[in-house]
């Protein structure tokens, strides 16, 4: 909102428009005019519409549209790909209108009929948002008619600093490394660059890691459960105790090494 030579301006969404008392979009389509036909059109071709709004004989209206069109990230379709055949349900929470954010999910390869798709989300509602997948009662995710809601363990993906609430409320926060500040520093995780399919080999490294944890705490108890008794009852030489003290040691780390060979 500014005031150029005594007059004032507004440029912002249709929704702001809506609240200032000069919608875009007239409620029947039978009204709609050339400014509202075109701004339907455009949000159906994925575009993202703001409105400039001044002041004329009849008083504040809309005069002109402003579209704006998103570029997905290189790789995020590949990316999305690799998360679905892990079996990693994805969605996207956007504050684009509804017909833009649908149409890039589509590019992306989303289901916005399966209530992969979260639209016109306010930069304070993410969180919140994020808060209803972890219920899994999301209204726009759907978990089979009939069914009660499943708690679902949730990892929120951002770079922004309207991602901060939703990065800090997921289980697992993921910033990307060419993000802001304030996201990396709410994230769980930061991933060194902005490439999405650092998402998926993150997620198949800590994976991969905790297997390796198991494993090693498995054999550390192990040596302990069969050595202890034998010590106790005099089976056991000292030597050959001590032995197996390192062999435990050098067994561990051997195995934690094999992670080096892990590649994306």
């Amino acid at each position: 909102e500014g005031v150029v030579q005594g007059q004032t301006w507004h440029i912002g969404s249709l929704r702001w428009m809506q609240e200032l008392g000069v919608p875009v979009l007239p409620a029947a389509a039978a009204n709609a005019g050339p400014l509202a036909q075109r701004a339907l059109a455009l949000q159906q071709e994925g575009f993202t519409v703001s409105a400039v709004a001044g002041p004329t004989p009849q008083g504040l209206r809309v005069l002109a549209l402003l579209a704006f069109g998103d570029e997905p990230k290189p790789g995020a379709r590949e990316a999305l790909a690799a998360l679905k055949a892990r079996g990693i349900r994805t969605v996207m929470i956007s504050g684009d209108n509804r017909g833009a954010a649908e149409a890039m999910a589509r590019r992306l390869g989303l289901d916005p009929a399966a209530g992969e798709v979260m639209a016109e989300v306010l930069p304070g509602d993410k969180a919140a948002q994020i808060q209803l997948l972890q219920r899994g009662n999301a209204a726009n995710v759907k978990s089979g008619a009939g069914s009660a809601p499943q708690p679902r363990i949730v990892a929120m993906v951002g770079d922004g600093v309207n991602d901060a609430p939703a990065l800090a409320a997921a289980d697992v926060g993921m910033a990307m490394g060419n993000g802001t500040d304030v996201a990396m520093h709410a994230a769980g995780i930061t991933l060194m660059r902005g490439d999405p399919m650092l998402v998926a080999a993150a997620l198949d490294i800590s994976r991969r890691t905790v297997a390796k944890i198991r494993q090693n705490l498995f054999w550390a108890f192990f040596y302990n459960v069969a050595g202890i008794p034998l010590a106790a009852l005099g089976y056991l030489n000292p030597v050959v105790a001590g032995a197996a003290m390192a062999l435990s040691s050098v067994s561990v780390m051997a195995n934690a090494l094999l992670l080096k060979r892990w590649r994306m």
